[in-house]
């Protein structure tokens, strides 16, 4: 008998004994993901999760988020080191829905390969596991799907989806914002998952490899741009139940997507405006070594990269303090950058404005608030 005719799928490319023995080295770690509230196990075709403390909810409203990690994998892939992109993809996706003021629930992951290599999928997933349990997610579920023919033998994409519930009343936003509010930034751990086309695209017209040896950089060139991306939730949520500081947080960004200004904008109210300043915070190495590379001014980069800005908090300025003082002890470094006005925004020299001089209003389909970045980046 062939090996077509013992098992046809194998022979096309597709491996499900690989699959059974990931799904076996993953599944500790997973099942530490798992309170009461997951019923099943591991393995089911649907992941089950006890929503019953929802009935002490005056008006339980669900929160869902989805995202991916981006071309950030190919550096993961490049230097075959996946331990770390799980964390990236909790961080994209739960950090989105604290933004909201609610509280993840659970969470579930999709693996798309070339091939599945059984301990490269559980290194991918054990790293969603250790952060969906720092940040008090379920991880419920998942698919691992081969593709042989349309990804390579070592390609793999990774996304993932979240649910979280929040009070009605509680929810944070736009709306919650008055003029005279401060804009708290946290600092990031790096580039986070966000503008890596543009590094990558910087690192090989410098013909620059992730397995190169940077000292402007401190280290290997592929595990210095795989630091993972900093998850924000528990510290947020923490903040958020405080008595004496929750009340005063009105709405927080994740600065994601589009970059420094534009996310600010989303979680601001139409007719009002803020001036970020430059000058209160000083962008990591990582940052500026790559822009230089890149031959580019940081200020260029600011609608691409965070340049050292993971979140944004916009809250009281009677409470300014107690909301550093507390990320700080969560580890969190935090400082005021701007405040919120309302009225009309101030003339830019030279007119309407332009490049970073402009305001930004809006973004992603929101008729938001406007930002703009103002003076030199602290040395």
């Amino acid at each position: 008998m062939t090996e077509a005719t013992a098992n046809p799928y194998a022979a096309a490319g597709v491996d499900t004994a690989a699959g059974d023995l990931a799904v076996e080295l993953m599944k500790s770690a997973v099942a530490r993901t798992h309170g009461p509230e997951v019923l099943g196990g591991v393995g089911g075709f649907a992941g089950l999760f006890d929503v019953s403390f929802l009935k002490a909810y005056e008006r339980p409203l669900l929160a869902t988020s989805t995202d991916g990690v981006g071309t950030k994998v190919a550096i993961a892939q490049a230097i075959d080191k996946h331990d770390t992109i799980g964390q990236d993809l909790v961080g994209m996706v739960v950090d989105d829905i604290v933004v909201v003021g609610a509280k993840p629930l659970f969470m579930t992951d999709y693996i798309a390969c070339g091939k599945v290599v059984p301990q490269r999928i559980a290194d991918i997933v054990a790293g969603i596991a250790r952060a969906c349990a720092d940040t008090g997610t379920a991880l419920v579920g998942g698919e691992t799907a081969e593709h042989p023919g349309l990804l390579g033998p070592d390609d793999y994409d990774v996304a993932g989806a979240a649910v979280g519930a929040v009070e009605a009343d509680a929810v944070l936003g736009a709306d919650r914002v008055v003029d005279g509010d401060v804009v708290i930034a946290i600092e990031s751990s790096g580039f986070h998952s966000n503008g890596y086309s543009l590094v990558r695209h910087i690192l090989a017209s410098r013909s620059i490899g992730f397995s190169d040896t940077s000292a402007e950089l401190g280290g290997v060139v592929g595990e210095v741009l795989l630091e993972p991306t900093r998850l924000y939730t528990s510290p947020l949520l923490k903040l958020l139940a405080d008595p004496a500081l929750g009340s005063s947080i009105h709405s927080i960004s994740h600065v994601t997507g589009g970059g420094i200004a534009a996310n600010l904008a989303r979680v601001l109210p139409r007719g009002s405006w803020s001036e970020l300043d430059r000058a209160s915070w000083s962008p990591a190495p990582v940052f500026r070594v790559l822009a230089d590379l890149g031959g580019q001014s940081l200020e260029s980069t600011e609608g691409t990269w965070n340049l050292g800005i993971g979140m944004f908090v916009v809250a009281a300025p009677s409470a300014a303090e107690g909301i550093i003082s507390a990320l700080a002890a969560d580890g969190m470094p935090a400082w005021v950058a701007g405040r919120v006005n309302f009225g009309e925004t101030p003339a830019v020299s030279g007119g309407a404005g332009s490049g970073s001089d402009a305001f930004e209003q809006g973004a992603k389909g929101v008729d938001g608030g406007a930002v703009r970045l103002a003076g030199a980046y602290a040395g």
